[in-house]
C-alpha cells in the first residue's frame, strides 16, 4: 500500500509502498476513503524533521544535554550509532481520516466490516491507503455526513475540546484569536452554542472566509485593535487562541480584549509569556486544551481501549469525535467551504510543497483522496534472492536469516552487529508497522519486508529467527520459531512467566536447534577479561553491582504489565546472568528489598547466591543523578578485585598491583553475542551460552520479582 512519510535523513516527504498494517485486538482495519492534512500541526513536524541537527538541538535543549551525559559514558562512536539509527527512520505523517472497515478485531465487538468510520491519532489516522486505528479513536460516521466532511474529526475535535475548556456559554461573547483551521470550525462551534463570537486574524483572505460562514465580526487584527469595538462591549467572556506562532502577540491581545475573570484558552502552538500587569488586575484565569480531550496521551485509554466512567468524564476524546460529527450531521458545520485543495495519494507530496511554502498558493484545507479497490497485502519484495530456492542454491552454506521487531534497539545494536559478518543472507524482516517495516529493511538490505511476524516464523528457507520485539512477545514467538525449526536469538527476556519457560524447556529438549538470549555482557571484552583473570584457584567471588538505572517515561511499555511486565524481568536478568558467567555457577537463591515503604521495581536490593558459594549484591535504582554512569561492578576474591566502569573503563588489582584499561568507545558485547550466535548456528561454536544458565537466570528474576513484592527469600530450582 502506499504511504506518505517523511524521511529524517534526507528531510523529503515521500510517497512509499509499505506493508499493510496487520488488524489486532482492540482496533479495526480501515481502508482510507479520505484524510486530512492539519496545516498547522503538520507543517511544525515537517519543519522540525527538516531542520540540521543543530537546528533539532537548538529546538530541544533537555536532549542536548543527556546526548552530552552519554558522550562522557559510552564514547563518541557509540553516541554516533545511536543517532545514526535515528536518523535513518521515516516518520508517517497525518492523525485524521475516514474510510470504510475492512477488518475488526477481537474486543471491538462495536465495529463491524463495512462500517464507515472516522479515525484520529497520530501513528495511526495516517496519510495511508490502509490503517489500523485502535477502538476509541474510531467513531461511526453519521448517515448524512460524507467522507470529506468525516476527514475533518481530529482537528474538529481539538476545536470542540477548546470550546469545552473555555466553558463558553448562550450569549456570551467569545473571541477567536487565529482564523487558521481549527479556528474557523471553532468559530462554527461557539456560533451552534449561541455564543457572540469574534474572529480575529493577519490574513484578510482568512478574515473574509470566516464571514462567509457567518462570522459577522470578523477582523484583521490591526483594524481590531484600532477599532476597540469589543472592548467597548465590555470585553470578552472567553478568548480562545488557535494560532500558531512564536510571537507573544497572541497572549497580549486577549489580555486588552478580555473582560475581568475572563478565561484565555490556549489551544494553538503559541508563545506563553503571560504579561502581569492585564492579567493580575483582571484576574484572568489561562487554560490548556489539551488536544482533542480526556484520554489524550494515555496509553490505556488510547490503545487499551478503557473507557473513562461517563458519570466522571462526561467528554472523551471519542465522544468529541462523535459529538464533532452529529454538529456536521445537523449543518451547524460548513467545511465544504474550508477545503481549497485536494491530491491524490500518489501525488500527495505535492500538498506539503503547498503546505511548507515551497508552491505558491494559499490554502485552508487539504484533503488527499485514496482509491477505493486497495487490498490489503502485507508482504513487500525489495529486491530478488542472491539465488533462486534455498535446495538450488549456488552458495549452500549461506544462513538465511529472518527478523522480528525493528525498534531502536535492533537498528542500532544487533543490526550493525549482524551485518558486518559474511556468509549471511538477509531474508526477511517483519514489523508491527508497516513505515518502519520498509525502511529498516531497505537500509539493511532484506530481500522482503512484512508486518505479518508468520510470514518469516513460517519461512521455510529462513534459517534463523532474531526476537526483537516487546517482552511479551518473546516467548510465544520462541516457540513457534523452534516449532518450524529454526534457530532462535531473542533479546532479553527469554519469556515473562513461568509458564512459557515451562513450555520452552519443553520444546527445546526436543529440538536441535541453537537458542541464544541477548545477555550481551557476558561477551564484553570486560567479562571475558574478568572471567582469565579469576581463573585461578575455586574459593567463591563476592559481586557488588550498581546500577543508575534513571527513571522511564511516564507510561513506557516496559513498566506495562501486560507487555514489558517491569524492569527486573527486562533488565535486572543481565546483572544475574553476568554472576552466573563470572562464577561458573548458577542462582540457587534470591531476595530483594524495596528501598522505601512501597515495592518499586525502580529502586531495589538484591542479594543473589550461587550454587558454588558465591554472592552478589544488586542495587538497582532510579533515584540518582543521570550524570553519574550507568553501570559499575566490583568483584572481589581469591586475592585479587575487579571493577568496571560502565564496560568502558576497568581495574584489575592483584598483589598490590592495578593495571587500568580504557575503551575508546563503550563495548557491552553486543556486537560478539550475535557472532557467537551465528558460529553456533553454523556448527562452528557450541550453544553462546547452556540452556540451564538461561533457565536459571531467566527462573531467579521471577523469583526476585515475588520476593520484592511477597518479602522473603526465594529458591532458584535448576532444571
Amino acid at each position: 500500500m502506499k504511504q506518505l512519510i517523511q524521511d529524517l535523513r534526507t528531510h523529503e516527504v515521500l510517497v512509499e509502498e509499505v506493508p499493510a498494517p496487520q488488524c489486532q485486538q482492540g482496533g479495526v482495519l480501515v481502508r482510507t476513503v479520505a484524510s486530512l492534512i492539519s496545516s498547522g500541526t503538520e507543517r511544525a513536524t515537517v519543519k522540525l524533521g527538516s531542520m540540521s541537527l543543530v537546528g533539532k538541538a537548538l529546538e530541544r535543549p533537555d536532549l542536548v544535554k543527556s546526548l552530552f551525559q552519554r558522550l562522557r559514558t559510552a564514547g563518541v562512536s557509540e553516541v554516533v550509532a545511536t543517532v545514526r539509527a535515528k536518523l535513518d527512520r521515516a516518520m508517517p505523517l497525518g492523525y485524521s481520516a475516514a474510510g470504510d472497515i475492512l477488518e475488526v478485531g477481537p474486543g471491538t465487538e462495536e465495529f463491524q466490516v463495512g462500517d464507515r468510520v472516522a479515525c484520529a491519532g497520530m501513528g495511526y489516522a495516517s496519510h495511508a491507503e490502509m490503517i489500523w486505528v485502535p477502538k476509541n479513536l474510531s467513531v461511526r460516521i453519521p448517515e448524512n455526513v460524507d467522507y470529506d466532511s468525516a476527514a475533518f474529526v481530529t482537528l474538529g475535535s481539538v476545536a470542540l475540546q477548546g470550546v469545552r475548556v473555555a466553558e463558553a456559554k448562550i450569549g456570551e461573547h467569545v473571541a477567536v484569536v487565529g482564523l487558521g483551521l481549527v479556528g474557523l470550525i471553532t468559530a462554527q462551534i461557539l456560533q451552534a452554542a449561541g455564543c457572540v463570537v469574534w474572529g480575529i486574524d493577519l490574513d484578510p483572505d482568512r478574515v473574509a472566509l470566516a464571514r462567509e460562514l457567518g462570522v459577522a465580526r470578523a477582523y484583521v487584527n490591526s483594524e481590531f485593535v484600532s477599532s476597540g469595538t469589543l472592548l467597548g462591549a465590555g470585553g470578552a467572556d472567553a478568548i480562545i487562541i488557535t494560532a500558531a506562532t512564536s510571537s507573544n502577540q497572541p497572549i497580549d491581545l486577549a489580555g486588552q480584549m478580555a473582560r475581568d475573570r475572563a478565561v484565555v484558552v490556549v489551544v494553538g502552538d503559541v508563545r506563553v509569556d503571560v504579561p502581569r500587569e492585564p492579567y493580575y488586575k483582571k484576574e484572568l484565569q489561562v487554560r490548556y486544551s489539551r488536544s482533542y480531550g480526556p484520554g489524550r496521551y494515555d496509553p490505556s485509554y488510547e490503545e487499551k481501549g478503557l473507557d473513562y466512567p461517563r458519570g466522571y468524564v462526561r467528554w472523551t476524546e471519542k465522544r468529541n469525535m462523535q459529538a464533532f460529527l452529529d454538529l456536521v450531521a445537523a449543518k451547524k458545520i460548513d467545511l465544504a467551504k474550508l477545503i481549497t485543495h485536494r491530491f491524490d495519494i500518489e501525488r500527495a507530496g505535492e500538498a506539503y510543497e503547498l503546505l511548507t511554502g515551497k508552491r505558491e498558493g494559499k490554502h485552508v484545507a487539504i484533503l488527499i483522496d485514496y482509491p477505493r479497490t486497495v487490498a490489503p497485502s502485507r508482504r513487500v519484495e525489495l529486491r530478488s534472492p542472491d539465488s533462486g530456492k534455498k535446495a538450488a542454491s549456488a552458495k549452500p552454506d549461506k544462513i538465511r536469516i529472518g527478523w522480528i521487531g525493528a525498534g531502536n534497539f535492533s537498528r542500532a545494536k544487533l543490526l550493525p552487529a549482524l551485518r558486518k559478518l559474511h556468509n549471511l543472507e538477509l531474508a526477511g524482516l517483519a514489523n508491527a508497522t508497516g513505515v518502519s517495516a520498509s525502511r529498516v529493511s531497505k537500509s539493511f538490505r532484506f530481500q522482503y519486508c512484512t508486518t505479518d511476524a508468520s510470514a518469516v516464523l513460517n519461512d521455510p528457507t529462513i534459517d534463523a529467527v532474531f526476537i526483537g520485539t516487546r517482552h511479551h512477545l518473546h516467548g510465544p514467538m520462541v516457540l513457534a520459531a523452534l516449532e518450524s525449526g529454526k534457530h532462535v536469538f531473542v533479546e532479553k527476556p527469554l519469556c515473562v512467566n513461568e509458564r512459557e519457560l515451562e513450555s520452552i524447556s519443553r520444546l527445546y529438549a526436543r529440538s536441535d536447534r541453537v537458542l541464544a538470549v541477548g545477555f550481551n555482557r557476558r561477551f564484553s571484552p570486560f567479562a571475558k577479561e574478568c572471567k582469565e583473570f579469576f581463573s585461578a584457584g575455586r574459593e567463591p567471588l563476592s559481586f557488588l553491582y550498581r546500577i543508575n538505572a534513571g527513571r522511564l517515561p511516564d507510561g513506557h511499555w516496559v513498566e506495562d504489565p501486560e507487555q514489558g511486565h517491569g524492569r527486573v524481568i527486562g533488565e535486572v536478568c543481565h546483572f544475574v546472568d553476568l554472576f552466573g558467567f563470572l562464577s561458573g555457577s548458577f542462582p540457587v537463591e534470591v531476595q530483594a528489598w524495596p528501598i522505601g515503604k512501597c515495592p518499586d521495581e525502580n529502586n531495589v536490593h538484591i542479594q543473589v547466591s550461587l550454587a558454588d558459594g558465591s554472592k552478589g549484591e544488586i542495587l538497582y535504582l532510579a533515584s540518582g543523578d543521570a550524570s553519574v554512569p550507568k553501570e559499575r561492578l566490583e568483584v572481589f576474591g581469591r586475592g585479587r578485585t575487579a571493577i568496571c566502569d560502565d564496560f568502558r573503563k576497568s581495574f584489575f588489582h592483584h598483589s598490590n598491583h592495578g593495571r587500568a584499561k580504557s575503551l575508546f568507545r563503550q563495548d557491552k558485547g553486543h556486537e560478539e553475542e550475535v557472532r557467537c550466535f551465528i558460529d553456533a548456528v553454523s556448527g562452528k561454536a557450541p550453544m553462546p551460552i547452556p540452556f540451564q544458565s538461561l533457565w536459571a537466570t531467566t527462573l531467579a528474576t521471577f523469583r526476585i520479582r515475588e520476593s520484592l513484592f511477597g518479602g522473603g527469600a526465594r529458591l532458584v530450582v535448576a532444571p
